[in-house]
């Protein structure tokens, strides 16, 4: 397929349009491997949770990074060292105290 002929908009409406497509097919497909392993479970007189368990097709959520730093006055103020520093530590360091001093042990 030669792209070379579309615009920037043309080509990230097509990438648009091919993601929703995929999205929908990896939907379908899902269902339908759903329903044919319900077919085998059933044949062998099983339920799909007795052979797979509580296994959700959705995807789990990230467990919760665990906290490095706390607050010393509201020990709920907690951050876990990633992403953007909350505006406590930030106060903290302003002070010119240092960051260590909120580590947990």
């Amino acid at each position: 397929m030669d792209l070379s002929g579309y615009s920037i908009s043309e080509l990230n409406k097509l990438k648009t349009d091919i993601e929703r497509e995929v999205r929908q097919r990896r939907k379908q497909q899902a269902k339908e491997a759903q329903r044919e392993l319900k077919a085998v479970a059933d044949k062998y007189g099983f339920s799909l949770n007795e052979l797979v368990g509580n296994a959700s097709t959705g995807g789990g959520q990230k467990a919760k990074a665990k906290a490095v730093y706390q607050h010393p006055e509201d020990p709920s103020k907690t951050w876990s060292g990633r992403g953007r520093r909350p505006r406590w530590i930030n106060e903290w360091e302003q002070q010119g105290r240092d960051i260590d001093e909120l580590r947990v042990s």
